[in-house]
């Protein structure tokens, strides 16, 4: 099942908080609307989909923007490769709940093509390369979702995921399908370690409808499109941003520069890694929210063959390795492409691991799961492409999660302005939509209708 919805169907009875009409309907530009300067300069910080959105957004009304990303592109964590011939998105990969949801429109404005992964098009293997039959895997789903929510219900948020689940579970802890679930489904969802993981990690919702769908010729065609026409200044750092006068002081490694409003894209780990010094220092409950919250770990890897030895029928193979985490799912790629690919992942505390190993290594153990299952005659990879998002200085991590001692508060307080001066967008700072691509998109249009209204 894939990321999100899983937790859609499993749990019931929480909070649901829609998204306002005057935000969806800005997610496209009227072609009545008619440009005239305010007078107003504004400065976003961070490229990705957030700054871009609002960017967008207030440029549309008016007002000066000037874009400043880090990275040599835009986008931010929507990231593609095509080296081997197949778009490889580093960071997000589909749309979750495309019906109704505001990349939908953006990604076909883009020229995005995408296709419909069915979840149930998956066969899962034991660690001895049996596989598990459609019922044994129904019914342990069907047994899964249900504790999910006995966590919830019987958790805290001072205790972690996995100290509920222990405790609620024990015979469960050491299952190997079970232990498959926890990775693949949970941790790929929330992008936490079960460790670190709230008991109480879920208080948003996706709230749009429909099966998730993959853009398979690059996620990076919603970027590209709507930077269309922006002023964007790449491979610039930010250092400081000063907010104590009429007029906010920005500060990079060669430039100062100023503006009206502010508006603070970076992912939650650069703000966690100080590497931007505020001035004055940002107001105790923002601290406290940044402190509080976390950012997760998930990485890719794409394996390359010149010849198919999988059923490229299936659209997911499912792995029980002993160890949670590793390389225990994979996409067929051939279901959407003509080249003979597998991406495959790592969750939660493992994700960091392979960060410090090389290529040689990961392609190996990857391959002694997938001999595990076809055999040791199957052939190696003829290429191999990768992430390790926690040592990436531009997010630090993949996405956002809750983890023990996070409240809705903290979501709240990042999205939160300071001095009506400085604004803050991207995933984090959405409490129903956080690690998704429509939550940062949605936020970005949140803090420039706050400017405007200004």
């Amino acid at each position: 099942m894939l990321r999100r919805k899983f937790l859609k169907n499993s749990l019931t009875g929480l909070p649901i908080v829609l998204a306002t009409p005057s935000l969806l309907a800005s997610c496209q530009k009227q072609e009545e609307d008619i440009v005239t300067p305010n007078g107003k300069k504004v400065i976003i910080i961070g490229a990705g989909i957030a700054g871009l959105a609002a960017a967008k957004r207030l440029t549309e009304k008016g007002f000066t923007v000037n874009l400043i990303e880090s990275q040599e592109k835009v986008g931010g964590r929507l990231r593609t490769s095509t080296h081997w011939g197949v778009a490889f998105d580093e960071g997000a990969s589909w749309i979750h709940g495309p019906q109704g949801n505001p990349i939908t429109p953006l990604a076909t404005q883009a020229g995005a093509n995408t296709y419909l992964t069915a979840d149930d098009n998956v066969k899962v293997f034991a660690a001895n390369g049996t596989a598990y039959t459609d019922a044994a895997l129904t019914a342990a789903e069907n047994q899964f979702d249900a504790a999910l929510q006995a966590v919830v219900n019987a958790g805290s948020t001072t205790q972690s995921f996995e100290t509920v689940f222990n405790n609620l579970y024990p015979s469960q802890t050491n299952n190997p399908l079970w232990r498959y679930m926890l990775s693949a489904y949970l941790e790929f969802n929330t992008g936490g370690d079960i460790s670190r993981l709230s008991s109480k990690f879920f208080d948003d919702d996706e709230q749009f409808n429909g099966d998730d769908v993959i853009i398979t010729n690059g996620y990076d065609k919603v970027a590209n499109t709507l930077a269309t026409g922006l002023a964007i200044q790449l491979n610039t750092k930010v250092t400081g941003i000063n907010y104590s006068g009429s007029q906010v002081v920005v500060t990079t490694a060669t430039s100062t520069l100023q503006a009206d409003y502010v508006v603070v894209t970076v992912p939650l780990g650069v703000l966690k890694s100080n590497s931007i010094q505020f001035s004055p220092t940002l107001p105790a409950s923002k601290i406290a929210a940044i402190n509080n919250t976390q950012m997760g770990n998930v990485n890719k890897f794409l394996l390359v063959w010149n010849t198919a030895f999988w059923d490229t029928n299936l659209q997911y193979l499912g792995y029980t390795p002993n160890q949670k985490g590793k390389f225990n799912y994979f996409l067929n790629m051939r279901t959407f492409s003509p080249v003979n690919a597998l991406m495959t992942f790592a969750f939660g505390n493992y994700a960091t691991s392979t960060e410090t190993m090389t290529d040689d290594a990961i392609t190996t153990e990857i391959m002694n799961h997938l001999k595990t299952i076809y055999g040791n005659a199957i052939p190696n990879p003829i290429g191999m492409v990768r992430t390790r998002w926690a040592q990436n200085p531009h997010s630090f991590g993949a996405y956002s999660f809750a983890t023990n001692g996070t409240t809705t508060a903290d979501f709240d307080a990042l999205a939160t302005d300071v001095n009506k001066k400085l604004f803050f967008a991207g995933e984090h700072t959405s409490r129903m939509y956080r690690g998704t691509v429509h939550g940062a998109y949605l936020s970005g249009l949140r803090e420039a209708e706050k400017i405007i209204q200004l």
